[in-house]
């Protein structure tokens, strides 16, 4: 018997409808007289879902106890007894209770798989063990529950069963997924719009690499070479040069008038590993191609076209986009070049795009190095050997008879050993100086420059041609491998630069030192002036005497910018050094640039800041000041009344609500203080750690009771603030909800840890606020819609979030699901730590 087939339905979160999907296709299969059970479905309560199962037989599950309590698993032998032809298993990743048969679900539909059972199972995509890092860092919880990839991606068939955020938080709402008391807590916490979109989109991409793989399979399997354009593949041919960019950008517009476009830069390279293409170019065009969403190719080979169509062919590329030639005229009598060549045999499903440019018939090739590419000392021995190489030879040889295939042969040897010292030159000089000795010498009529045999002629004819196809490539080579030292010197100086900007150094001292160092200078400056007519200044320089006055005083200057210059003191530098100075130039100016606009950020963070605390000061002082002074007020004025006859406890309970406006508003005023104290930076916030429960409930005093519902685990991790900052922000969170709160609705307020945090959610029942009003309603002496005093959100908002943002936290507003505002107020953990977490629901209190 063969292995079973697996079919997986895949989704993005609880309640996308998997479940449902695996039992209409059971009943669908059912109806076509297929042998279907159902192995382990589990439909939590779900109405629709447990309809569903009517009518489908259910092998009994296996009941496990285990610390005290009983638990229901797939029972895999009664399946296998069973033996039918397809098997429904929900929930792949579950955790088999211990003492079960296998410690994962999984495992147990290998079994099942193995004994030529076909499955037909669920799974969500935050359950695979690849992407547990990224779900995490999406909805701050970490999935206990996971099973290998490649469990999955063995599955005969896959399918997406996909539902809209929207969606499925209304379904949520409506009560189709879980229990009622479950649904806001849900909703605000996992269910986000945000959370579901994010993991909607791990699935659809999930999904579309498998289906590549799949497509790739079928088409290695049948031998495919045709290009299927199943979506736009578009690979952008580089060379290198400055038009690269242009290319990308080109490519990338292209790739968006398609749906799922994708841009593959890729740069051919020679075998040889000589190239004349600038590896800071290429860094350019790479970084531009990945901003763009593309990816980056290095692919060798010597034959471009070839190369280039067999990369696109490779990956199912439906288009090519290619520069324009900058070869001259006259250098296509030696081909048509790239373009058109690639153009010719691309066939018909590849579509090649030639993209002008402004570097278009401004030349190309290898740049010619000048100098002396071999060192002084080889090239003078080079030149001895050739030129009096030459002559001691023939001294040698006209005493002793060798014949004439010998003495050519010895002349060549020179010629050879010239080349290899001294390169091309000395090489051609003792080629032509050997030639004329062997002429004089020893072919007949001997000490005479004419040649009586013809064949003689052939013969030193010979002899020059090879010597001189010996000299040039000597020659070639030791211009190449100069070239390529060259070129690998200035990469590793080009790849420092990367490095660095990546890192983000930004000691200007310090890549001028580098500079220093690099090129073998005494000193280097970076100068720069306002205007054309403006004296220069001095930025920054390193080494003795820098040329700080102009930069025409220093040996080597460089334009950095502008109005910018990097002037070097010590030596002329060549040419081509000049290249590699000038993009240290260029970093020197950037280098520059970033530390201005860090001082300056770091000003605007001080003034938004000071800004920010004297707002929140003048909030409290207008807001939070004036209810309490308006009890006292109003209690000393009935007490000092001579109208009214007071009883003993009526005086007693005016007396009390003086004191707790005075202790409410000495509080307030020790808050302001510290508040003032941290605008003239004299005193930070007092962080320690302390736990949820024990500060907020201290928040609540000034609130009517009955008006609040506590939801505080006792479990959750400490947070690190300061008590004080915190009762106020919360104090001022729940005097807005309970304000407008309709009468008879209550003012839930709920912590919850995820991932590194804590979040404080206050939420009521009111009004609420349109999206666009969300930011402004914490703005001081702002009110939704300018409403007057009793409508709106009150000024506790904004001394609520300076509080909130002094102590390092957030303070953000959300929608309450079913009506009503929420506000967030997040606060670090400690050390990111969860306690326990208890299977029990947390008791609510209220105040």
């Amino acid at each position: 018997m063969g292995r079973g087939k697996l079919r997986i339905y895949l989704g993005a979160a609880p309640g996308v409808g998997k479940t449902y999907a695996m039992l209409s296709e059971a009943h669908r299969r059912v109806e076509r007289g297929t042998d279907c059970v159902v192995g382990f479905v589990e439909h939590h309560g779900r109405s629709r879902t447990e309809v569903m199962l009517h009518g489908l037989e259910q092998v009994p599950h296996r009941e496990l106890e285990y610390r005290g309590s009983f638990f229901t698993e797939m029972d895999v032998d009664a399946v296998l007894r069973r033996a039918p032809a397809v098997a429904l298993v929900d929930e792949l990743a579950h955790t088999n209770v211990p003492g079960s048969r296998n410690a994962k679900r999984w495992q147990d539909v290998e079994e099942l798989l193995a004994a030529g059972i076909d499955v037909v199972s669920t799974v969500n995509i935050q359950h695979l063990e690849s992407l547990g890092d990224v779900v995490e860092s999406i909805t701050g919880i970490r999935q206990r529950e996971t099973l290998p990839d490649e469990v999955v991606r063995r599955a005969d068939q896959i399918e997406l069963v996909d539902m809209s955020p929207q969606a499925l938080r209304r379904r949520m709402a409506h009560g189709n997924i879980y229990q009622p008391d479950k649904i806001d807590a849900a909703l605000a916490n996992y269910f986000r719009p945000g959370n579901l979109t994010a993991l909607r989109e791990l699935a659809l991409l999930w999904v579309a690499d498998r289906v590549d793989e799949y497509l790739n399979e079928y088409r290695s399997r049948h031998q495919v070479s045709a290009i299927w354009g199943s979506r736009e593949r578009i690979v952008v041919g580089l060379t290198g040069g400055p038009e690269g960019r242009t290319l990308i950008r080109r490519a990338a517009r292209l790739a968006e008038k398609g749906a799922g476009g994708e841009v593959m830069a890729v740069y051919i390279a020679r075998s040889d590993g000589l190239t004349s293409a600038s590896p800071k170019e290429l860094a350019v065009q790479r970084t531009l191609v990945e901003d763009l969403g593309g990816t980056f190719h290095h692919v060798v080979g010597d034959d471009i076209p070839a190369a280039l169509l067999d990369f696109a062919r490779g990956v199912n590329a439906t288009q090519i986009v290619l520069g324009s030639s900058r070869r001259k005229a006259w250098q296509y009598v030696f081909g048509p070049g790239v373009g058109a060549t690639v153009a010719r045999e691309s066939g018909p499903d590849l579509d090649v795009h030639i993209v002008t440019h402004e570097e278009v018939a401004k030349g190309r090739g290898l740049p010619v190095a000048r100098g002396a590419r071999l060192g002084r000392t080889r090239i003078l021995a080079g030149w001895l050997v050739g030129v009096l190489g030459p002559v001691v030879m023939a001294l040698l040889l006209n005493t002793v008879d060798l014949g004439l295939a010998n003495d050519m042969l010895l002349f060549l040897a020179l010629t050879v050993a010239a080349a290899l010292l001294g390169g091309l030159l000395p090489a051609l000089a003792s080629a032509a100086f050997g030639s004329l000795l062997l002429n004089y010498y020893y072919t007949p009529p001997l000490h005479r420059l004419t040649i009586a045999d013809p064949r003689n002629i052939v013969a030193i004819a010979i002899f020059v041609a090879v010597a001189v196809s010996v000299a040039s490539v000597v020659d070639l080579a030791a211009r190449r491998t100069h070239q390529a030292a060259r070129l690998r010197a200035e990469s590793e100086i080009l790849s420092f630069l990367a490095g660095s900007v990546l890192r983000g150094e930004t000691s200007l001292e310090a890549l001028l030192e580098r500079v220093r160092e690099t090129f073998g200078m005494e000193s280097a400056a970076l100068l720069e002036r306002e205007s054309e007519v403006a004296p220069w200044t001095c930025a920054g320089s390193v080494g003795p005497g820098a040329p700080v006055g102009r930069p025409e005083d220093a040996d080597v200057d460089v334009p950095a910018g502008d109005h910018m210059a990097l002037a070097l003191s010590g030596r002329v530098l060549p040419a081509s050094d000049r290249r590699v100075l000038a993009a240290f130039a260029a970093q020197a100016a950037v280098v520059l640039d970033r530390q201005r606009l860090q001082k300056e950020a770091e000003q605007a963070r001080t003034l938004a800041e000071g800004n920010r605390i004297r707002t929140a000061l003048l909030a409290a002082v207008s807001h939070d000041l004036r209810t309490p002074l308006a009890g006292i007020k109003a209690s000393v004025t009935s007490l000092r009344s001579d109208d009214v006859e007071w009883s003993d406890e009526d005086r007693a309970e005016l007396l009390a609500a003086i004191e707790e406006g005075a202790d409410r508003l000495d509080h307030l005023v020790g808050n302001l203080l510290d508040m003032s104290r941290l605008r003239t930076g004299t005193v930070t916030p007092l962080i320690r750690e302390i736990d949820v429960d024990e500060v907020v409930p201290m928040a609540l005093g000034g609130v009517p009771e009955d008006s609040v519902e506590l939801d505080i685990p006792e479990t959750l991790p400490m947070v690190a603030v300061d008590a004080g900052l915190l009762e106020r922000t919360v104090a001022n969170l729940v005097e807005n909800a309970v304000k407008y709160s309709p009468l008879g609705s209550s003012v839930l307020v709920a912590a919850s840890a995820l991932a590194d945090r804590v979040e404080v959610r206050v939420v009521d029942r009111g009004p609420g606020v349109p999206d666009e009003a969300k930011e402004r309603i914490f703005e001081p002496f702002q009110r939704y819609g300018d409403a007057p005093r009793g409508a709106g959100v009150g000024l506790g908002l904004a001394v609520a979030r300076g509080f909130a943002e002094a102590m390092g936290g957030t303070l953000s507003a959300e929608d309450t699901p079913g009506g009503g505002l929420t506000m967030v107020l997040t606060l670090r953990a400690v050390n990111g730590a969860h306690h326990p977490i208890r299977v029990a629901e947390p008791e609510r209190q209220t105040t």
